[in-house]
């Protein structure tokens, strides 16, 4: 029986949307133990050490090492500013509104892409798609906090805006200078570059000592695993396979995993106005899918590029 072209991308899109759920909470988790800088260098270098240590024992296909700077640029962008952005924001605003300022990266990543030469053009119910999607999640994370807006908040927005304009500049650029490269591979590049980078970076900024707890230590394991090898390594294929406007749609979805997850183990408060907010999510997620992008062409089985044109980008 002949496999869906597609149905790879989609799996790897619904690792996306599942697991990086699921990472909000572990950040907040580690932070009790690591500081920042220290979380997002130790949780890239080790991930990005064990993948690339994978993709040698698996035979995968290297780029030439001067063509390494590509996916280690867009790793210290992705994943280091971006990633780290979120981090430090989550030390001065609760996780679910960290999540909701998230949901604005759609329009960064899709205006991006549209600015790009032959780029995916916007399309109105793309926009319609997004700001429903928007207002889902608003209606999902946002009670409870409005009262407390105030600079602390402002900061954490601004914050959470910069590392998302850097997320999403790195994502649009490396779909074109980095989609010859294999997944698994560009995937664990830019992690141990963004690692080493910000292991780096914590040697010489300050930071308070680790507590070390069973807690902690378990959170970053679990981001190491989960958020960063299986999860990065599902967005950096999603960028090669699909639109851009349907990766971006994961934000809208790791919220609802989230407040799903919360009440399934926490007993968090799970009604009627966040299954009414779900339902809202979903509608604009298929408004996007169904309306708002050309139908995704199945990856190109053709082989990769000579060592000179991955140069040439």
């Amino acid at each position: 029986m002949n496999r869906h072209p597609l149905l790879l991308p989609y799996v790897a899109m619904g690792c996306l949307c599942f697991f990086w759920g699921t990472t909000y909470a572990g950040i907040r988790m580690a932070l009790e133990s690591f500081p920042p800088q220290v979380l997002v260098g130790t949780r890239f270098f080790i991930s990005g050490s064990l993948l690339l240590a994978g993709a040698r024992l698996a035979n995968l296909p290297f780029p030439p090492l001067r063509t390494w700077i590509y996916p280690a640029g867009f790793g210290l962008m992705t994943l280091g500013i971006g990633n780290s952005c979120l981090t430090y924001a989550e030390l001065l605003i609760p996780s679910s509104l960290a999540a909701l300022f998230v949901t604005v990266s759609p329009f960064w990543m899709t205006g991006l892409e549209a600015l790009q030469p032959g780029g995916e053009r916007l399309r109105p119910a793309t926009v319609a798609g997004m700001l429903i999607g928007l207002g889902g999640t608003a209606l999902l994370v946002g009670q409870g906090w409005t009262s407390g807006l105030g600079g602390q908040v402002l900061k954490g927005f601004l914050v959470i805006q910069f590392g998302c304009f850097s997320w999403s500049l790195s994502s649009v650029a490396q779909r074109r200078y980095t989609r010859h490269i294999h997944a698994v591979v560009n995937g664990a590049i830019q992690q141990l570059a963004a690692g080493v980078g910000f292991l780096l970076i914590s040697g010489i900024l300050p930071w308070r000592p680790v507590n070390w707890n069973v807690r902690g230590v378990s959170a970053l394991i679990y981001l190491v695993i989960f958020g960063s090898i299986i999860g990065y390594t599902s967005f950096v294929y999603t960028l090669k396979t699909l639109p851009v406007a349907i990766v971006a749609l994961h934000v809208y979805i790791n919220p609802v995993v989230a407040a799903v997850l919360g009440w399934a183990i926490f007993r968090e408060p799970f009604g009627f106005r966040e299954m009414g907010a779900m339902l809202v999510i979903f509608l604009g997620v298929y408004v996007v899918s169904r309306y708002g992008t050309r139908s995704p062409s199945p990856p190109s089985r053709q082989g990769p590029p000579s060592p000179d044109q991955i140069a040439a980008g």
